[in-house]
């Protein structure tokens, strides 16, 4: 054994060993209790940032401490490696996508098995591989058969910059989630998957997320947006025409002094005679930070009041969501307020804070929006607010004016880009046919080679005619086919149940039957993951989108379970100088630097001892440092006792038989069984891993302050040291493998047992009394352990301190919990 802690030595020579011998490979095995740990799958845009360390770190230390405890593991790692920025190298450097990203892959994954990950390999994915994309159209063949994705003419979000489609919920703020460009409102053919089926069970089944972060969930139902309200008719004055307006607040109906319509709406087309002005508003349409509208030159009547308001065109109101039209209640909506004000038009208050006197009072300032009381309302004047929507719906109702409707702010996924670097969507046009889906037989429908990257816009399949050509799979005839590719959401929808079928390099293990579409599969083992990590910035898209796959594979008869992800960690950012680790504010740590210099075990050790998990973690050159010395002071502690240790071992496994052994042996054993204790509890609570480092710390101290006195207190500082190197192990594997071959133990500490703790051993001498007078914190006082509560009042009632501040008071009753708190009730 070397004097010194060498990271550098040992490091490589563990992680050789341990791909060799295939220690992390992981085999479906029904009699074993599974426990499936997985990060969410990184896009290999070159190197991983500490970001990334972190993220793999918390995963890796939960897998070995599940294997240590029994369980048939599965932790597998892939690519998320379609998407724009390959597209974008192969623009600017004239890089084909598929070179610039396996490149990437292979030195990413290199960096990974760096950090001592223990990853299943053999199931390793990339999304751009036609073994795995295959399965993307495979399941789009299905969905369309089924009715969950279907063609449309739609406005989509446009970004000017990335020249493709967004998802709703790839808009962020108005502005593109990958490039920050404002984005704009433009009518295409897209393909769209039907989300929207599942809507009610997807919101539903948010109370059943009980492993998830609170926040996460309400960001789940809020987006999900589920909403009831009435559908209203306003007849168009002069015509024959109605407009159907949505709203979830009918008590203010009798305060609508306009109607809003998008622009996309069929009756604009019909209604509005300037031509040039609807062009103009259309161009607007979507841009929600500025406020625009175009007066149609009709008037709609209210039909509560008879009232003839006007019907304005405007670009905030969507037609995806409600109707497309709005009733427009200025004195109860800030947005109608604003576009009041703006052009001129009617304030009417029609709820009251209070009193019916209050309507009568001050021009409003701004929009008064909550509940309140109904004024100015006709024969429902005086209700309040709750108990006035259901009687404007029931009078609605009756009269036949509308009815009431359940609404979701869900739309439905659309997934065509025009990009090349992406799943081809597996549909051909036939004149003859009509839209035909590619046959299975057929698949994959695999990216065309001959294609220039120009960076304009459209897809550039569109520029390849061996791909574009095509013959129709029903009569034969030429056809073409579909140039947009998948969203590349699709491939991360479903990675995760690709980890638990693939066996190797083109192995999955399933077949697919031709005759009824069945999967043979080991799914139902595996399914659903028990534990899920990554960053809360994938709280909607990603996440509600895999819930969405989930269910569709579900009801194609693959998988039992519904829901993708039992338990969801999402870990916080790392922060340097005050902000988020990025190149363009110039404080990224490079993970190479940090390995070569520290070892890759103290570069885990202070991501996961710096801050708990879901906590931002602050860098500190001091703490990477601290981190190293730790490592060093273990390596030490084997070191300058390795020769007295050998041959020995502790008589009783640890238990709780401490005859013949000095003070010190006695006290660094109990130490050591509360610190299994104590690691074991802090890893369960919600993987409090910075406490659980924290008690080996502490431990390790004690072994360093040991200086046995015979063979008894070696066995003790023996069993002392092989436990910690088992309870740090999942935290820095390779000096703990190191260490523990080192003392003479066969290589493979991760196959060990999970240690356990004597009960009796781990008792805690003394606890923290907590004192209050009145209810408020006076004092604490270690006394015995298992003190009765008298012992307790007696010990709090004569402490010096609190004699003092009781200062010849009454005492009225002296409360005691449980021997750890006393509160003393004083009179006057």
């Amino acid at each position: 054994m070397e004097e010194r802690y060498d990271p550098k030595k040992i490091e490589p020579k563990w992680q050789k060993y341990w791909a060799e011998k295939g220690l992390y490979k992981t085999k479906t095995a029904e009699s074993l209790k599974k426990f499936y740990c997985l990060e969410m799958f990184p896009y290999p845009s070159g190197k991983i940032h500490m970001g990334h360390v972190r993220n793999y770190a918390i995963g890796d230390v939960i897998a070995r401490y599940k294997r240590m405890q029994g369980y048939n593991v599965l932790h597998p790692m892939g690519w998320d490696s379609f998407g724009l920025p390959a597209e974008n190298a192969a623009i600017k450097h004239g890089v084909h996508p598929s070179k610039w990203t396996y490149e990437n892959i292979e030195y990413m994954k290199g960096q990974l098995n760096k950090l001592g990950l223990s990853y299943d390999w053999d199931r390793e994915v990339a999304t751009c591989s036609p073994e795995y994309y295959r399965w993307n159209q495979w399941f789009f063949i299905r969905m369309l058969e089924k009715g969950l994705a279907y063609r449309k003419s739609s406005y989509v979000n446009w970004c000017p910059s990335c020249a493709t489609v967004l998802a709703n919920e790839q808009v962020i703020d108005t502005k593109c989630w990958r490039c920050d460009s404002v984005v704009v409102q433009k009518e295409l053919d897209q393909w769209f998957l039907k989300i929207t089926h599942y809507a009610e069970e997807l919101l539903s089944a948010c109370d059943d997320l009980k492993g998830w972060p609170e926040k996460v969930v309400l960001m789940q139902k809020n987006w999900i947006g589920k909403s009831t309200g009435v559908e209203i008719d306003f007849r168009i004055d002069g015509t024959d025409e109605k407009v159907r307006v949505y709203t979830t607040r009918p008590d203010t109906l009798f305060g609508a002094t306009f109607v809003c319509m998008s622009p996309p709406h069929p009756l604009a087309q019909k209604l509005v005679a300037d031509r040039e002005a609807l062009e103009e508003i259309t161009a607007q349409y979507g841009k929600v930070e500025e406020k625009l509208g175009l007066f149609s030159g009709h008037y709609c009547i209210n039909p509560v009041n008879n009232e003839r308001i006007p019907l304005y065109i405007a670009n905030f109101v969507l037609m995806e969501y409600g109707t497309g039209a709005i009733m427009s209640v200025p004195a109860h909506d800030q947005r109608d307020f604003e576009f009041a004000l703006k052009y001129n038009l009617p304030v009417r208050r029609v709820i009251a804070q209070e009193a019916v006197a209050e309507a009568q009072g001050a021009q409003l300032s701004e929009a008064y929006e909550d509940d309140g009381v109904m004024v100015n309302s006709g024969d429902f004047t005086g209700l309040k607010s709750p108990e006035g929507r259901v009687k404007v719906v029931a009078f609605i109702e009756e009269k036949g004016l509308g009815k009431k409707v359940v609404n979701f702010r869900l739309r439905d996924w659309g997934i065509s880009r025009q990009r090349y670097w992406g799943t081809p969507i597996p549909v051909i046009y036939c004149e003859s046919c009509g839209i035909v889906a590619v046959p299975d037989k057929d698949l994959p429908v695999i990216l065309p080679e001959d294609v220039k990257f120009t960076g304009r816009g459209g897809s550039p399949l569109k520029e390849s005619e061996a791909f574009l050509q095509a013959a129709c799979p029903k009569c034969g005839g030429r056809a073409r086919r579909e140039t947009d590719t998948m969203d590349t959401f699709v491939d991360s929808s479903w990675y995760f149940i690709a980890y638990c079928l693939k066996q190797g390099k083109g192995e999955w293990g399933f077949e697919i039957s031709e005759r009824n579409n069945k999967i043979t599969n080991p799914l139902n083992y595996w399914m659903p993951v028990d534990q899920y990590i990554g960053g809360v910035e994938h709280a909607v898209l990603h996440l509600l989108y895999s819930r969405f796959f989930t269910r569709v594979v579900r009801d194609l008869g693959i998988i039992s379970c519904s829901e993708p992800f039992t338990n969801l960690l999402t870990q916080g950012m790392v922060i340097k100088d005050g902000a988020k680790m990025s190149k363009s504010k110039g404080n990224v740590v490079d993970p190479d630097y940090l390995i070569d210099r520290y070892g890759s075990d103290t570069s885990r050790l202070f991501s996961l001892f710096a801050a708990p998990p879901e906590r931002d973690l602050e860098w500190s050159d001091k703490g990477v440092e601290g981190a190293y010395r730790f490592l060093s002071r273990i390596w030490n502690v084997v070191y300058r006792n390795l020769n007295s240790l050998q041959g020995t071992s502790y008589p009783t496994a640890g238990k709780a038989d401490i005859k013949g052994i000095s003070e010190a042996g006695r006290s660094l054993l109990r130490k050591t069984h509360k610190t299994v204790r104590k690691v074991t509890n802090d890893i369960e609570r919600e993987y409090h891993f910075n406490t659980a480092i924290a008690a080996l710390m502490e431990l390790v101290n004690e072994m360093t302050g040991l200086e046995p006195a015979d063979d008894l207190d070696n066995s003790v500082l023996r069993f002392a040291i092989e436990t910690t190197l088992c309870l740090i192990s999942p935290f820095t594997p390779h000096i703990a493998e190191e260490l523990w071959t080192a003392m003479g133990n066969e290589p493979g500490i991760s196959g060990q047992r999970w240690p356990v703790w004597d009960e009796e051993l781990s008792k805690e001498d003394e606890v923290e009394l907590v004192i209050q007078m009145n209810g408020k914190l006076k004092g604490k006082l270690m006394i015995p352990a298992g003190a009765a509560d008298e012992d307790a009042k007696k010990l709090a009632l004569n402490d010096p301190k609190i004699a003092e501040a009781i200062g010849g008071r009454e005492i009225k009753k002296v409360i005691v919990v449980k021997g750890r708190l006393v509160n003393i009730v004083l009179g006057g």
